[in-house]
């Protein structure tokens, strides 16, 4: 199993502790670094400065937003990147949600998101391999675009500048079975969001037709500290904002996949005492069991052995959301 850095988006500003973090994961041999954006810092631009000061770490986005660019925007983005960074770039992407997509971006969610999936990776894919020009009658990415109201002068094209890799790796945040499934057939691995190493039969089905070679990149807070309870308290916030407050009350997937995986009863709750606006109140309602299940936290010595359990799975690469440098240089160890 291998480690990356998952360095997530920025907050008020920029965090000066990343570039240092992804230095020190490089120095310590982890395989990759990852940003991320949601409605404030972009995914490219921290991840392209952080390219300029390291040297042989993969570049990884998780996630690019579909809706924040068009497919052909995204792939010239990743193309420029894997040139500038000698071919290290991982292109994660997703779609968000309705809130965000339609709330941040001026866009409509799309009524069928995988049909929008995959024909946005195709048209990255068709850039990428540079092979004749762009041309895609899609229901949500048409290349040339031939809608209504257009001038109809639009010209299928090819990619001026020569991919360095036309085998760039695409990886998918998905979160419905359908999706996932999708996921390992038109991608080269799959980013969960939440991952219980104690609860396989969630995925199984899903990824039961996933080829050799699929990537399967979740996100784990690691920390190392005396006190679980103390060092759950960062999960427990952060599944309480996206539980209770990435999505509408009558959709929402984090909520919806919470549910799945064994807590719909405590999932509702923590929606409805966000949505109430009692914030305190929804993170502390986050159970500490399925916060713990998802992390890695405590000693050195309790994250060795829960370690064990996230090597016996499907996961081929643990993306530690680590905020010190210390839990960074454990792990590795650990998992050394």
């Amino acid at each position: 199993m291998r480690l990356g850095l998952a360095l997530g988006y920025w907050g008020r500003g920029p965090d000066p502790r990343h570039v240092p973090l992804a230095q020190e994961a490089e120095r310590l041999g982890y395989h990759s670094v990852w940003t991320a954006e949601s409605w404030g810092s972009d995914v490219f631009t921290p991840l392209t400065w952080i390219a300029a000061r390291t040297s042989t770490i993969r570049l990884g986005t998780a996630v690019a937003q579909m809706a924040a660019r068009s497919a052909t925007t995204t792939a010239m983005h990743a193309l420029t990147l894997d040139h500038l960074s000698g071919g290290r770039v991982m292109l994660g992407l997703g779609l968000s949600g309705p809130q965000v997509v339609e709330g941040w971006y001026g866009r409509p969610f799309p009524k069928s998101p995988l049909t929008a999936t995959r024909e946005y990776v195709d048209v990255v894919r068709q850039v990428l391999r540079r092979q004749a020009p762009v041309e895609l009658d899609g229901r949500f990415h048409s290349h040339p675009y031939r809608g209504p109201d257009g001038t109809g002068l639009g010209k299928a094209l090819k990619p001026i500048t020569h991919p360095l890799r036309a085998d760039l790796p695409i990886l998918l945040g998905a979160e419905g079975p359908k999706n996932i499934a999708q996921t390992t057939r038109i991608a080269d691995g799959w980013l969960p969001l939440y991952w219980s190493p104690n609860r396989p039969e969630v995925y199984e089905t899903s990824l039961s037709e996933a080829p050799e070679g699929f990537l399967v990149a979740p996100m784990a807070q690691v920390r190392v500290c005396d006190d679980v309870a103390e060092g759950l308290l960062p999960v427990k916030t952060m599944l309480g904002f996206y539980i209770g407050g990435m999505g509408h009350a009558a959709r929402n997937f984090h909520a919806d996949l919470m549910a799945r995986m064994g807590y719909e009863e405590q999932a509702r709750r923590i929606q409805r005492l966000f949505l109430e606006g009692r914030r305190e109140e929804a993170v502390l309602a986050v159970p500490d069991a399925f916060a713990d299940e998802i992390s890695l936290v405590g000693p050195r010595e309790r994250i060795a052995e829960r370690l064990e359990s996230w090597r016996k799975g499907p996961v081929t690469d643990l993306l530690a959301l680590a905020s010190d440098q210390e839990s960074l240089r454990v792990l590795a160890e650990l998992n050394a």
